[in-house]
């Protein structure tokens, strides 16, 4: 009510309706509500969403935002959801500081607001600011004690960080206000999750002086949780009581079987305790206890990940071998053998026999059980497919096994059981071996007979027999086994067997033997070296005609072979020619030989992809014999063609005659650097000296084999010319050439 100067009342005044008749136009609610919907086009849209490209607009665009949200603040500083959304908008920056200041802020207005702490706390959670959050909570519960979901969200974060007394300690402040009943059941259910209540129990009974109540708590909690429930918390707390009242063989027992029974990722600190309870109050054989429990305990996780891990178990095995008794050997070996590879073939049962073959070994040396070690040979015997594959090392180790234990007759018998079941070359050879070492050589001579009729062509075992037959004395035997041997259809190496056989002859000084059996090899083969040797072996012999046998073998020999396709196998032939004239040859001898000796030249050929598409071309090296090219007039021709084209050429440049001369290093096709350009007078070059090797002065010329239909001989730097001019040019000094032949 208003008031006037004297401060008098006065009485508002009552707007008076002077025309009370209806309206001439009545508007219906229908015609409201149609004049806004069509309003609504007259609002302006919405602004543009703006992107933000570099860091002067974020820097502009949050300005304006905190200008925004301050405003709020300042028109109501009361409304606590426009602190959260402008904290919770700096969260959203990552800008924890900022974010931490504005709760603060909004603290101070209202530090009983709910909400608030809530958000504030879980932003320090999602922010990994575990020491924040625990101050957040604590001065949340202190301030307002009684609302549980504060207590509930700090007892849950204490355990997800595996906290556990931490956690205990809030439930007990939060008991201290006697809470309601679900606050309890929550609290037995954490002591129940991490069964510590048994524990707390027995320290009880321990503190007030009760030792042997304590034990028995102790004792009730094991047998209650069993084997399965069984926990690392409590057999340390038991073993810390036990250490206290000087039961130190109890508390070793009890870890040795702790450590048996709880997984290696759950007993860490198990381990831990206990080598420190080693090396206070144990000896050395006590902390090496501790060490090989907890590598067993590793060993054991890993075969029980992947039992068919067989180098696991080998690494188990091992271990246990240098530091356990006999049945807990023998237990562990059956239980890695029990794992049988599942597909039968040979590589997935390659380390798997091991284990078999260590088991008996370990009975026959370690525990020195014969009967035993026969019975793990035969076991893993019977288990192998011998149908598919089978397995020489077991059968030939448990032979040897038989004779150490003087078994002979048990070793043949394991050993002909053996080549009847699956007969395989090492079967055989550790058979043969075995009955050489006994001196048993008419068994052997039956053996090797065997080998030869499973396998003729294993030429190794027709150079054995015949060795073992030489070395008794029997050279007849041997020379019947030779020849047998080379007339076999098909040998896996003839070569070994055929030098076997002529060393053989050498050796018993039979040389006419040896010269047929160089003349039989070389009606089979042709090769090189086989010509050398031969040469080299009527080299060796001390006759008078020593040097012209051997030089009537290389003459031969380079007769053969001139119509060998491996250049490379004839020039070897014409190098060991050469240094044996060097050495025992005459001057002219020597010069003959040099002249056969074939040119290196650098060729193209055309490449052709496997699709037949053009893949370029490469350069190759060939040898021209001069024996070769005498009969190739052409080759000589084409260079003294090329040799007329470039005189003509510098003729009509200068303006007269170029006097002929030899091509130079680049064009000609002699690779002699001392001698002029083969001449129709003489078809073969000569050198002005020896040649060590092929390419000691040789000189490299280039032939194009690019077009078959233009000269093999002409260069990169002619190819450019006038081609009629070039083809004309050339049939004119062909024409000549043969005109002076």
């Amino acid at each position: 009510m208003a008031s006037t100067a004297a401060g008098k009342q006065r009485i508002p005044k009552v707007a008076k309706v002077k025309n009370k008749a209806p309206a001439e136009v009545q508007i219906t609610a229908e015609q409201l509500l149609r004049e806004a919907k069509e309003r609504e086009l007259e609002l302006l849209p919405p602004p543009p969403k703006q992107k933000i490209t570099d860091e002067e607009e974020l820097n502009d665009y949050k300005l304006r935002k905190r200008k925004g949200f301050e405003d709020n603040i300042r028109k109501n500083r009361t409304v606590i959801s426009n602190w959260i959304k402008y904290a919770q908008w700096e969260e959203s920056l990552k800008e924890i500081l900022r974010a931490r200041s504005i709760y603060e802020r909004a603290l101070d207005v209202d530090h009983r607001n709910i909400t608030l702490w809530l958000k504030y706390a879980e932003m320090e959670m999602k922010s990994r600011q575990v020491n924040h959050a625990r101050n957040i909570w604590d001065r949340a519960i202190t301030i307002l004690p009684r609302v549980n979901q504060f207590w509930y969200k700090y007892t849950y974060m204490e355990e997800m960080l595996g906290n556990v007394a931490g956690c205990r300690q809030v439930f007990e402040r939060w008991m201290e206000w006697e809470p309601d009943e679900q606050a309890w059941h929550s609290y037995i259910n954490f002591e129940l999750r991490y069964k510590e209540n048994w524990i707390k129990y027995a320290r009880f009974e321990e503190k007030h002086g009760y030792i042997a109540h304590s034990r028995k708590v102790y004792e009730r909690a094991v047998e209650f949780f069993g084997e399965e429930h069984v926990d690392e918390n409590l057999f340390v707390a038991f073993a810390k009581f036990e250490e206290t009242q000087k039961e130190f063989e109890r508390v070793r027992v009890m870890y040795k079987y702790a450590l048996d029974r709880i997984p290696k990722h759950q007993a860490q600190e198990l381990f831990k305790n206990y080598t420190m309870f080693e090396k206070k109050f144990g000896d050395r054989r006590g902390i090496e206890d501790v060490i090989v429990s907890k590598r067993r305990f590793q060993y054991e996780e890993e075969v029980k990940a992947n039992p068919h891990n067989y180098d696991a178990w080998f690494d188990y095995l091992r271990l246990v071998e240098s530091d356990a008794d006999p049945d807990t050997v023998r237990e562990v070996y059956e239980r890695a053998i029990a794992n049988i590879p599942p597909i039968q073939e040979k590589r997935h049962w390659r380390r798997y026999i091991y284990l078999w073959i260590n088991y008996a070994l370990y009975e026959e040396l370690e525990v020195k059980d014969p009967e035993r070690t026969r019975q793990v040979y035969q076991a893993c015997l019977d288990l192998i497919p011998h149908k598919k594959f089978t397995f020489a090392k077991i059968w030939l180790l448990y032979a040897q096994f038989e004779i150490r234990q003087k078994n002979l007759q048990g070793a043949r018998k394991v050993m002909g059981t053996a080549i009847g079941k699956c007969p395989k070359n090492k079967l055989l050879k550790g058979y043969i071996e075995l009955e050489l070492q006994l001196r048993e050589f008419d068994r052997c001579r039956k053996l090797y007979e065997k080998y030869l009729e499973f396998s003729p062509e294993n030429c190794t075992t027709w150079i054995k027999f015949a060795e073992l037959e030489t070395i008794l004395g029997d050279i007849d035997r041997a020379r019947a086994i030779f020849e047998l041997a080379i007339g076999q259809p098909r040998l896996d190496m003839p070569e070994v067997l055929w030098k076997s056989y002529i060393d053989f002859e050498i050796e018993q000084e039979e040389f006419g033997n040896t010269r047929n059996l160089y003349k039989r090899l070389l009606q089979r083969t042709q090769h090189v070296k086989v010509w050398i040797s031969y040469a080299k072996f009527e080299l060796s012999i001390d006759s008078p005609d020593r040097l012209q046998m051997c030089r009537q073998i290389y003459e031969e020999a380079n007769k053969s072979m001139r119509s060998c396709e491996e250049k490379e196998e004839r020039l070897m032939l014409l190098e060991s020619w050469r240094d044996f004239e060097r050495e025992f040859g005459s001057d002219s001898t020597r010069e003959r030989v040099r002249k056969l000796l074939p040119d290196k030249v650098k060729k193209r050929r055309k490449l052709t992809a496997e699709d037949g598409s053009d893949a370029g071309w490469e350069e190759y090296y060939d040898y021209i014999f001069p024996e070769d090219a005498a009969n190739q007039p052409n080759l000589k021709l084409l260079a003294m063609a090329k040799m007329w084209k470039k005189q003509q050429q510098a003729a009509d440049d200068d303006g007269e005659v170029v006097p002929e001369k030899g091509p130079t290093d680049e064009e000609t096709t002699s690779l002699r650097s001392q001698e002029p350009v083969a001449s129709p007078e003489n078809d073969q070059p000569e050198n002005g000296s020896d040649r060590n090797t092929v390419t000691e002065t040789e000189q490299e010329k280039t032939y194009d084999d690019r077009d078959d239909d233009d000269s093999s001989s002409s260069e990169s730097d002619s190819e450019s010319e006038d081609n009629d001019g070039g083809e004309k040019k050339e049939k004119e000094s062909r024409s000549s050439e043969e005109d002076k032949e």
